[in-house]
Formats: C-alpha cells, sequence, structure tokens
C-alpha cells in the first residue's frame, strides 16, 4: 500500500516540522480502506490545501494527502489529521485466505 505510506510520510513530516510535543500515529485497517492519523499536542492550523510555485521545495504536503487519499481532514481546534484510503481490487468477504483452486 504505496499511497498509504507516502499519506503517512507527509502527516509524520508535518508534524515534527509544524507540530508541538509528541506525535502519535494511529492507523486502522479493514478489508475496505485504511484510516492514517497523526496527532500532535499543538492547538490547530490552517486546514487549506495551498497552491505554490512550481519551483518551491515544500508546502505541497497536504495537496499530495488530498490527491492521494480518498478523503481526509481535521478534528477541529487540534492537531490532529486523519486520512483514509480506499483498498483497491475485489473484496474477499469472511473468507480472508481462499482455497487456491486447482
Amino acid at each position: 500500500m504505496n499511497d498509504g505510506k507516502l499519506v503517512v510520510s507527509e502527516l509524520v513530516t508535518n508534524a515534527v516540522l509544524h507540530g508541538v510535543g509528541r506525535i502519535l500515529l494511529r492507523t486502522e485497517l479493514d478489508e475496505d480502506h485504511v484510516l492514517i492519523e497523526v496527532v500532535d499536542e499543538g492547538s490547530g492550523f490552517e486546514h487549506a490545501v495551498r497552491q505554490v510555485p512550481f519551483d518551491q521545495l515544500s508546502g505541497r504536503g497536504l495537496a499530495i494527502v488530498d490527491a492521494t487519499s480518498s478523503r481526509w481532514g481535521i478534528h477541529d481546534g487540534t492537531t490532529h489529521v486523519w486520512a483514509e484510503i480506499e483498498r483497491r481490487g475485489p473484496r474477499l468477504g469472511a473468507r480472508k485466505n481462499p482455497k487456491k483452486s486447482a
């Protein structure tokens, strides 16, 4: 799940560069999606995807999260950012390891 790694990288990098205090990463995976949450001890931030000049090396983190995730957001008044990524491909339902047909 390369999209998940990219979203984690962007959100954790934002927390390291702009956050306050300890950083917590939580993930939850089920058969339909992965939920990624990054929380630090800050009191909130600007919830906007910025347009940055092509030659600027930073400032694209939330744009990448927006383009990569199915949906994302924040919990108002905190620096708790979450993103969901839908899993691709067919769903196996309750049978997680179906037997191969001969």
